[in-house]
């Protein structure tokens, strides 16, 4: 039987989730995270994508965020999103109007260093795109 930890999803509009967890997959920006009970601490930047949390009762549920502070110490793991939302409340219409004005952005950037960050962006978004609608 795995350990659990606490684990906290926060955005600016409301607290997601606070409840105890056995596992919780990160879109962390240097490639996915899976945080455990007694994860060394660290703390990381998020790329949009998908949280998978895995509750201690067993149940998996995932969220869409964009972007955002992950803090994971010895007390459990708190996400601080971007944005974020349930899976099952995400609009593919909301990250397509993400996608238009990234586009936007790219277009009028004038500098070559917001035009490779937009650029990111753009294809992280897409990703996850392919990873949400399609799955």
């Amino acid at each position: 039987m795995a350990d659990n930890f606490n684990f906290e999803l926060v955005s600016p509009e409301r607290l997601l989730v606070s409840e105890q967890a056995s596992e919780v997959v990160i879109p962390a920006t240097e490639g996915e995270m899976t945080v455990m009970a007694r994860h060394a601490p660290a703390m990381t930047t998020l790329k949009p994508g998908v949280v998978t949390v895995k509750s201690a009762a067993g149940q998996t549920v995932k969220y869409v965020v964009f972007g955002g502070f992950a803090d994971i110490n010895d007390t459990g793991l708190t996400v601080l999103a971007e944005s974020a939302v349930p899976v099952a409340e995400f609009s593919a219409d909301d990250l397509q109007a993400r996608i238009e004005t990234a586009k936007k952005e790219l277009a009028s950037a004038e500098d070559h260093e917001k035009r490779n960050s937009i650029e990111e962006f753009l294809s992280e978004l897409t990703q996850l795109h392919g990873a949400v609608i399609a799955g």
